[in-house]
């Protein structure tokens, strides 16, 4: 292993997409970023309809109600984002990004589902603040709860549990450099 930089290297010319790849990958965003959008607005509707009418309406406070909002955003965009994001991954491969398969993508998707409960359960405890705190300030506080929540989760050694494939290795130049 060597100190130099890369400066000194020649470099590989990168090749050029064509029109249908340009395309391809346009609409493959446009759909992605659209299953978040609707995942987010669907997960605010069903969150909602859970807390207005069904068995979490005495649960919840009416000022508590805005951080179920902000969870039921946070799950459906985050699964309306990985869920194609991981389908595209098992359809397409490379020689540097290998195809997904069917075991690894089901072990992404648990860990989508299991995050997203996560994040309904923070959402859910925040909303709780709502029988002390005003709904504003609930808000608030559940934008940042719900935000960070995936933080003591990037501290745990995912290798260590074997799980170290589930949540992707690094890929590009610098991943043969972090192998070795």
């Amino acid at each position: 292993m060597s100190a130099e930089s890369g400066a000194g290297r020649p470099k590989a010319p990168r090749p050029q997409r064509s029109a249908a790849g340009n395309a391809a990958f346009g609409a493959g965003v446009l759909a992605v970023l659209a299953t978040a959008t609707l995942g987010a607005f669907a997960a605010v509707a069903l969150v909602g309809r859970i807390v207005d009418t069904g068995p979490l309406s005495s649960v919840v406070p009416d000022e508590g109600h805005n951080a179920l909002v902000v969870g039921g955003i946070a799950v459906g965009g985050l699964t309306g984002l990985m869920l194609p994001v991981i389908l595209f991954g098992m359809m397409r491969g490379n020689g540097e990004t290998p195809r997904v398969g069917p075991a690894a993508a089901g072990r992404k998707v648990l860990a989508v589902l299991a995050f997203d409960v996560l994040l309904l359960v923070v959402s859910f405890l925040v909303a709780q603040l709502g029988w002390l705190l005003p709904a504003r300030v609930t808000t608030v506080v559940a934008v940042f709860a719900v935000g960070f929540s995936w933080m003591p989760l990037a501290m745990v050694p995912w290798e260590r549990f074997g799980m170290g494939d589930t949540f992707g290795k690094p890929r590009g130049p610098s991943a043969s450099h972090q192998a070795q």
